[in-house]
């Protein structure tokens, strides 16, 4: 006969479910409200579906929706291969492994704003390293060539964000079972076929939820590339091309409308994420 389970501690969860709740869907109805209205001065007309189909058929939407997808999947393609191999470099135990956990951590307590000022200094041919040591190789400058922007952007990223990718990683490396490497030793088994055979199986779930938090936190991206070129350079990703609208240009309906649809693309693209974690949790069970 099975124990029955107890769901007093939901008690102690609801009050901040409801106030999370509350404080999120009162905003989202707020942008709903808006996006069916043309706001002007105050005053409001009922427009029905027309942002939508403007924000649709908008080149500026689409083109910033390019760009969008390419940089987070050129992020994704560098991140997580990255992340996974200094995870296996990294030791197991020992001292050490306190030291290169906090050192690992630390571009993650950088806020975000502040990573795209370090990043503007760093890659000025003047007086930044970064870019003075490109500048010896090649005529590198972020501010006026496409493809120098979106490799600064990129590497900035990268810098910042592959240490989450670490971190999650080693902690699923860490529960690998030590009779498993032994048993590995005794058969002859290479390095390869190791990491093949043992570790990855165990680090699927890890890379998946991995793969989820930098998708979404990619894909919502605004304070670094903003602070590093401003948008320009072809560098203008979907918040930025909303910022536009919403500061520049105070089109409330239209960015509200805007703000929905990119709301409706990060909600589908994480649930196709989360299906292939369930998957992936069925397999290794």
């Amino acid at each position: 006969m099975e124990r029955p389970v107890n769901q007093g501690a939901w008690l102690m969860v609801l009050p901040v479910v409801l106030i999370v709740s509350f404080s999120a869907i009162v905003p989202l109805m707020t942008v709903v409200n808006y996006s069916f209205q043309d706001i002007l001065y105050g005053t409001s007309s009922w427009v029905g579906t027309e942002f939508y189909t403007d924000v649709l058929t908008d080149d500026a939407f689409r083109r910033a929706l390019g760009r969008q997808f390419l940089f987070s999947g050129i992020v994704l393609l560098i991140e997580v291969p990255l992340g996974v191999g200094v995870a296996l470099c990294m030791p197991r135990r020992g001292a050490v492994v306190s030291a290169c956990l906090v050192l690992m951590a630390l571009p993650l307590l950088i806020p975000w704003p502040v990573v795209g000022t370090i990043w503007q200094i760093f890659g000025r041919p003047d007086i930044g390293l970064f870019g003075w040591g490109l500048n010896t190789f090649m005529d590198y400058n972020y501010t006026g060539d496409v493809f120098d922007a979106w490799m600064t952007m990129i590497v900035m990223e990268v810098w910042h964000w592959t240490s989450l990718v670490v971190l999650l990683s080693y902690a699923g490396l860490q529960s690998v079972p030590e009779a498993f490497y032994q048993a590995a030793r005794i058969d002859g088994a290479s390095r390869f076929a190791i990491f093949r055979n043992i570790e990855l199986p165990k680090l699927k779930g890890v890379l998946m939820i991995a793969v989820l938090l930098r998708f979404m936190d990619s894909f919502k991206i605004y304070a670094e590339p903003f602070t590093l070129t401003g948008g320009g350079n072809q560098t203008t990703l979907l918040s930025q091309q909303l910022s536009i609208k919403v500061i520049e240009q105070s089109d409330y309906g239209y960015a509200a409308a805007y703000s929905i649809i990119y709301f409706l693309i990060i909600l589908l693209l994480s649930y196709v994420f989360y299906i292939g974690l369930l998957n992936v949790g069925k397999e290794q069970e």
